[in-house]
């Protein structure tokens, strides 16, 4: 039985079956599926549920990288956090409202909305689950669908920071060149450090 370290597999060294997700990803999957690649079953199977997450399901892009930022964070995961910072910004958020999740406060730089969203995240992260009051709160402005695809991509990363950091992912050089001077490893694995919810 091997149990060398996982390795991102070129997807040239793909199984057939895992052919629609590199066309997909226009012949160019990212480290993160390179590495589940190793589990081809596993990473078939996931691809659907990827693609409704990272698009942010019923939640909306915008919110859903709120979501996955602020998992990041928790996750200390610096290959998620700056792979989503590049997508948050592609998405409309500004750094500011994108570095106020490195906080444990971070109100005043999101709507209200926004802020509930946030803290039922912290919740499924301390609690595993969110709280009757925030919950209330969620009812407001989110309907059902919205909060199970909160928590649905809540899960998602976390699954994904584990991998990440179970293996020491590098992050993809064409990702690090597009966030080049906007983030860096450094500065975010100290917030990261230093944050508590």
């Amino acid at each position: 039985m091997d149990h060398s370290q996982p390795q991102p597999l070129d997807p040239n060294d793909w199984p057939e079956e895992l052919s629609g997700i590199v066309k997909d990803m226009q012949g160019a999957p990212i480290n993160v599926h390179k590495l589940m690649a190793n589990n081809p079953a596993l990473l078939k199977a996931w691809w659907a549920f990827r693609n409704h997450s990272v698009k942010g399901g019923a939640l909306g892009q915008r919110n859903a990288e709120l979501v996955i930022l602020r998992v990041a964070v928790q996750m200390k995961s610096w290959y998620e956090w700056a792979s989503h910072v590049d997508r948050a910004i592609q998405t409309g958020l500004t750094l500011e409202e994108i570095n106020c999740l490195l906080k444990s406060e971070f109100e005043g730089n999101l709507s209200p909305e926004e802020c509930s969203l946030i803290r039922a995240v912290d919740e499924l992260t301390s609690d595993h689950q969110i709280r009757t009051e925030s919950l209330s709160l969620l009812e407001k402005n989110y309907s059902n669908p919205q909060i199970m695809d909160l928590i649905a991509i809540h899960g998602m990363y976390l699954i994904l920071g584990a991998m990440i950091n179970t293996w020491g992912l590098a992050l993809d050089e064409v990702v690090a060149e597009r966030i080049s001077g906007i983030t860096d490893e450094a500065s975010f694995l100290r917030a990261a450090a230093a944050f508590n919810h």
